[in-house]
């Protein structure tokens, strides 16, 4: 009977939208660690939007599921994706607004590998969730995310660890080490991401 009710495959492209999201998202920030404070209030806005995109394809999805008899991958999955998707978008978001907010004037090198790691994070997030359907190479692309949380982890620890080694002033170390910590954790959600898709490819193998 089950074989009649045809399955909802749509799925997949909302998963492949929202990564596609990020990937913008996450192009955006890393133009930003390169400009100044004069320019930082027009790429948070930017960010905002592509937030406010990432909560409305999230919102499709879930309301899909709800919707949806035979789902392709099981509904736990499905929900846990796009959660986990929709809570990169946010960091991305919430790491440009800590900037913006607290007047940075220059982003730092640390800020800057930061972001370009998140960057590329976001690239094996699309090229993982794309080959989902197909199960395409998604574990290599797994593997890279975790490899590039790991490089996140080493490089907020030596940034927060100079803010103190160093004359700095106080609010300056306040504000570097929430800016480092928010960063950093947008890559522990795209290990999240990872882990997931990791998870659903086992269990469609």
């Amino acid at each position: 009977m089950f074989r009649l009710i045809p399955r909802e495959e749509k799925f997949f492209e909302l998963f492949e939208e929202a990564a596609t999201n990020i990937l913008e998202g996450a192009k955006v920030l890393a133009q930003m660690t390169d400009e100044r404070g004069a320019e930082l209030q027009e790429y948070w806005k930017r960010l905002e939007e592509l937030e406010h995109v990432g909560d409305k394809i999230t919102h499709q999805i879930i309301r899909k599921l709800n919707q949806t008899f035979i789902t392709p991958i099981d509904r736990e999955g499905i929900h846990s994706l796009a959660v986990a998707l929709d809570d990169v978008m946010d960091l991305i978001e919430a790491s440009a607004a800590r900037m913006s907010l607290y007047k940075i004037k220059q982003p730092t090198e640390e800020a800057r590998k930061l972001a370009q790691v998140i960057l590329k994070s976001a690239e094996e997030i699309v090229k993982a969730v794309s080959n989902l359907e197909r199960m395409d190479d998604v574990m290599e692309h797994c593997i890279e995310i975790n490899r590039l949380e790991n490089m996140a982890d080493d490089i907020s620890r030596e940034a927060i660890a100079g803010l103190f080694d160093e004359e700095h002033d106080p609010m300056d170390v306040i504000k570097w080490k929430e800016i480092y910590e928010t960063m950093e954790t947008t890559t522990d959600r795209c290990e999240d991401v990872a882990n997931i898709v990791e998870s659903v490819a086992l269990k469609r193998a």
